[in-house]
């Protein structure tokens, strides 16, 4: 009976180990997804730089987008002394990736973002997409962080399906290189 038991605990435990080692041994994406991927972040560069919202648009899903920002404790310490209450993070219905191109249109000056450090994370069907950023409004980084995506693989391409940020205060404002 004991011998059983054991036998039984080591089969019912073959299916979990085996799922795990397979979900840790994740194969890197293939070089054509990975050029799919970098694509779509060289497409959302120069959209920016170029004021090209039609090309912006078409890099995402079209369904709710999250587009979030969490500010870090220096900006928001920033921030508080001339608002006493600002939050770390604001959850505003209105903060949309189509709100924020237009920001980008409407404003004359040159914007750009910049990506550092890129890493990317897919199965072929999905794509996480992480990187250093600096946000640069007229020659001057008026912001910078980490950035993150979810990407989906639709029949059109790969999409944008989620954006989330960390904002710290430009290097240069707060005493840095």
């Amino acid at each position: 009976m004991k011998a059983l038991s054991i036998l039984l605990a080591c089969l019912l435990s073959l299916p979990a180990s085996a799922s795990t080692s397979a979900s840790t041994n994740a194969e890197p994406p293939s070089r054509q997804h990975e050029a799919g991927i970098r694509s779509v972040i060289e497409a959302f560069r120069v959209s920016i730089v170029e004021k090209d919202k039609p090309r912006f648009v078409a890099l995402f899903v079209p369904a709710p987008v999250t587009w979030q920002s969490v500010d870090s404790d220096e900006m928001v310490e920033r921030i508080r002394k001339q608002h006493p209450r600002a939050a770390k993070t604001r959850f505003n219905p209105d903060s949309t990736y189509l709100s924020f191109i237009d920001s980008i249109v409407n404003d004359p000056k040159r914007i750009e973002e910049t990506f550092d450090r890129i890493r990317i994370d897919s199965d072929g069907d999905i794509a996480s997409v992480a990187f250093d950023y600096r946000f640069v409004v007229a020659g001057v980084e008026s912001h910078h962080g980490q950035e993150s995506w979810q990407l989906l693989r639709t029949d059109q391409g790969w999409r944008i399906a989620s954006v989330i940020w960390s904002m710290r205060p430009s290097r240069k404002a707060s005493g840095g290189r």
